[in-house]
C-alpha cells in the first residue's frame, strides 16, 4: 500500500533532519510522499523539491503557521503553497523581521538572567534555521546552561518564565486566508493538542470554515482511536477533509518517525489523492484554459521540454487549470511525444491536424473530426504532381506517401512515424484523411503555384497555411486551431475570454485570435507577432514559454 506524510519538519524550523537528508529518510521508509511543513518558513522546499527529483518521491510544498485563538496556541497547515509568491514572500519576510525583534530580545533577556548569548551567536549555532524556543533549549543544554531541555522552558523561555517573550502572530482565520491566497489547501493542525472543549472547538472550527478551511488533521501521531474518530465527525460535519501526519522532528521529538509516529501510524495514499482532487476541482485556475502550439513554442529546437515549464503546467494543472497540446502533427505524434515528455496532466486535450481533430485523453476518444473528402484528396494529389512538389497524408498511425523522397526523409526526422510508399494512395487509406501536406525544401515557389491553382479545382472547401517556411498544411475549410478553441471551450463549458494561446507560426494565427489572450514567441514570424497580445521576451530555446505563469497567468 502507498503511503504519505502530510505532516514533516526540517532544521530549516525545529527539525533536526536537512531538507536532503528527509528526501533520503522519505525514501528509505517507502513513502510516496511528504509535505515540508516547517514553522512559518518556506526555506528548505527548494532543496528537497531538488533533492526529490527523478526519485518518484513527491515532496509536497507546504508550511505550518503558528497562530493565537482565544489566548491557544492554534496552527495552521498549508499543503502545496506557491511558496514562490511574491505577496506570500512579503508576508514571510515581514513576520521573519518581527521574529528576528524578538529574538534579539530574548538573547538579551537570557544574558541579564546569567545566560550570555547574542542573536549573532544563535544564528551561527543554528546556521539556516529559523529559531525557535526549541533551539535556545538545545543550545542552553549543550553548552551546560541547564541539565536537560526541559529544565531550560522551565526555568526560562516557558509560557510564564521569566526570559520568554511573545510572539506576533496572526489569528487561525487570517492564516486560512493566506494559505488560500497562495493556492494552497489550508488544513487545522492536530486540533485534539489544543486540550478545547468539544464546545470551543467545534467554534473554532466553524470559524475557520468560513474563512475557508478545507481539511483538519484527523490522522495524527498521538492520537488513540477515539480521538481519530471524534476529529473524523467533527471533519464530516463540516464537509472538510481528511489529512494525516507524524509531525516528524527528528532528534527533536525522540521515539516520533517519519510516516508511522510511534509505531501504529499509518496515512495512506488515498488521503492525498483526495486533497488532489480537491485542488483540480476548486483551484484558482478552474476555469482557466491554455492551448500551446508545440514545436517553436513550449518545445526547444531540440523538440525537448524545459523542466522549469513542465513544473509550472503541473502546477496551473492541479489547480484546476486545462493545458491542450494544440499543433500541426498527427494524432499518434503528438500523443508519442505527449508520452515521451511525461506531459500526462489530468483532463488533457489534444487538437491534431491544425484543428481537424480534437481528442480526449483520459477518454482516449476524438471528439470533433473534420475530414476530406476522397475527391479532393484525388485533386490535391494530381496538382501537387503537376506542380512538382511532395505531398503525403495519413491514417491513425502511418504516412502515406506516393514517394520516398528527401522530403518525406526530412519530415520524418521530427514525426517518428511508419511511411508507406505507394502510387494508389486512396486505396491504402482506410478513412478520409484529416490532412495533406506539402513539403518543398528548396524555397516555397512550388508550393505557392499549388496554392495558387487549388482554389480552382476544389472551390471554398479547403484552405491552405504554412506551419513553417517548407511546410504547406491543406485541411478543410473549417478545420483551423481557432475553430477547435472555440469548440473546446464550449465542450468544456469555459468562456473563451478565460483562454490563453501560444504559438509562432501562421498556422496558430487563427488560435492566437480566437483565445482570450493570444501569446507569440518572440521567435515567431512578424505576421504570428501581429496578431498577438504578448510577445514573449525570451525565446523556445530560453524558457520564454514560461512567462505565460510568471507575467500573464500570475
Amino acid at each position: 500500500m502507498k503511503t504519505v506524510d502530510l505532516h514533516v519538519h526540517s532544521n530549516k524550523s525545529d527539525g533536526s533532519f536537512s531538507p536532503e537528508e528527509l528526501v533520503s529518510y522519505a525514501l528509505e521508509k517507502g513513502l510516496s510522499a511528504f509535505a515540508l511543513s516547517d514553522h512559518d518558513t518556506a526555506e528548505g522546499i527548494e532543496a528537497a523539491v531538488h533533492a526529490a527529483k527523478g526519485t518518484g518521491l513527491e515532496v509536497i510544498p507546504a508550511i505550518e503557521f503558528s497562530t493565537e485563538y482565544e489566548g491557544k496556541d492554534i496552527h495552521i497547515l498549508g499543503l502545496y503553497i506557491d511558496h514562490s509568491g511574491k505577496e506570500f514572500k512579503k508576508y514571510l519576510k515581514d513576520f521573519q523581521d518581527s521574529r528576528d525583534l524578538r529574538n534579539r530580545k530574548m538573547c538579551k533577556k537570557l544574558t541579564e538572567h546569567g545566560i550570555p548569548v547574542t542573536y549573532e551567536e544563535m544564528c551561527a549555532y543554528f546556521p539556516g534555521s529559523v529559531l525557535t524556543r526549541a533551539h535556545y533549549a538545545k543550545y542552553m543544554w549543550e553548552k551546560g546552561y541547564v541539565k536537560s531541555m526541559s529544565e531550560a522552558f522551565d526555568r526560562y523561555i516557558g509560557d510564564h518564565a521569566p526570559c520568554f517573550l511573545p510572539r506576533e502572530k496572526v489569528t487561525p482565520m487570517q492564516a486560512v486566508k493566506l494559505i488560500l491566497k497562495a493556492g494552497g489547501v489550508p488544513i487545522l493542525a492536530h486540533p485534539v493538542l489544543y486540550h478545547l472543549s468539544d464546545e470551543r472547538l467545534d467554534k473554532l472550527v466553524a470559524q475557520l470554515k468560513e474563512a475557508g478551511l478545507v481539511g483538519i488533521e484527523a490522522i495524527y501521531s498521538t492520537y488513540n482511536a477515539s480521538e481519530e474518530r471524534q476529529m473524523r465527525m467533527l471533519a464530516d460535519k463540516y464537509g472538510l477533509l481528511i489529512s494525516g501526519g507524524s509531525d516528524f522532528h527528528g532528534a527533536t521529538k525522540p521515539g516520533l518517525d517519519l510516516g508511522c509516529g510511534y509505531g501504529k501510524l499509518c496515512i495512506p495514499y488515498e488521503i492525498l489523492q483526495t486533497i488532489k482532487d480537491y485542488r483540480r476541482k476548486n483551484g484558482r485556475y478552474q476555469n482557466k484554459i491554455i492551448f500551446s502550439d508545440m514545436d517553436g513554442t513550449l518545445l526547444d529546437d531540440k523538440k525537448k521540454l524545459s523542466p522549469r515549464i513542465h513544473e509550472a503546467i503541473d502546477h496551473f494543472t492541479a489547480q484546476g487549470g486545462r493545458f491542450v497540446l494544440s499543433s500541426g502533427r498527427p494524432l499518434a505524434s503528438i500523443l508519442e511525444t505527449k508520452e515521451k515528455l511525461k506531459l500526462n496532466f489530468p483532463g488533457t486535450f489534444v487538437i491534431a491536424y491544425n484543428g481537424a481533430l480534437v481528442y480526449d485523453c483520459e477518454q482516449e476518444k476524438s471528439i470533433l473530426e473534420q475530414r476530406i473528402p476522397y475527391d479532393d484528396v484525388k485533386k490535391i494529389l494530381a496538382l501537387s504532381k503537376e506542380c512538382n512538389v511532395h505531398a503525403h497524408t495519413y491514417t491513425d498511425d502511418t504516412i502515406i506517401s506516393p514517394k520516398d523522397d528527401e522530403e518525406l526523409a526530412y519530415y520524418r526526422e521530427h514525426i517518428h512515424m511508419p511511411a508507406v510508399i505507394t502510387d494508389d494512395i486512396i486505396s491504402a487509406l482506410d478513412k478520409e484523411p484529416f490532412k495533406l501536406i506539402l513539403i518543398q525544401l528548396d524555397g516555397n515557389d512550388k508550393l505557392e503555384s499549388f496554392r495558387s491553382a487549388l482554389e480552382s479545382r476544389t472551390g471554398d472547401r479547403l484552405h491552405t497555411f504554412y506551419s513553417s517556411p517548407v511546410y504547406l498544411e491543406c485541411c478543410m475549410k473549417e478545420a483551423s486551431k481557432g475553430n477547435a478553441i472555440r469548440f473546446l471551450c464550449g465542450y468544456l463549458n469555459i468562456d473563451v475570454k478565460d483562454s490563453i494561446a501560444a504559438g509562432d507560426a501562421a498556422n496558430d494565427i487563427s488560435m492566437l485570435k480566437a483565445a482570450g489572450l493570444g501569446v507569440c514567441m518572440c521567435n515567431g514570424t512578424d505576421e504570428t507577432k501581429a496578431a498577438a497580445d504578448y510577445v514573449t521576451q525570451a525565446d523556445n530555446n530560453h524558457d520564454g514559454f514560461l512567462e505565460i505563469f510568471e507575467k500573464i497567468v500570475g
